[in-house]
């Protein structure tokens, strides 16, 4: 009984490792491309985009979703760095684009796949 549970566990293991290996990271994609003004990304498809704080369309507000990115790849005008924290490898960044539904706000870092650092700076 003891070596059948040992099998199993040990599979299971197995095909959790395999699992978290080819989940794609941020630091192991290629980077975003640019195209005009707009630079693309890969991201989560259906990810959040936030609004933003007050009329000042420069601070991401990480309370209020106003849409989501259904498309992948997608654009975005530009990164801001040393926002609210998002975790991964640029804890602080977040994007600026607009929502599948035309509304203008930010994507966390953490949404998308591409690396984030060929964007242009706010």
């Amino acid at each position: 009984m003891k070596k059948k549970l040992a099998s199993v566990l040990g599979a299971v293991a197995l095909a959790a490792g395999a699992v978290a290996t080819l989940a794609p990271t941020a630091s192991a994609a290629d980077g975003c491309w640019q195209d005009g003004n707009r630079h693309w990304c890969h991201n989560v498809a259906g990810a959040p985009v936030y609004g933003t704080i007050g009329n000042n369309h420069l601070y991401p507000d990480p309370g209020r979703v106003v849409g989501y990115m259904n498309s992948n790849p997608s654009w975005f005008y530009c990164k801001m760095d040393g926002q609210d924290w998002v975790g991964g490898p640029h804890p602080t960044r977040w994007l600026m684009t607009v929502a599948d539904n035309g509304r203008l706000g930010f994507m966390k870092d953490t949404d998308i796949y591409s690396e984030t650092d060929p964007v242009r700076d706010c």
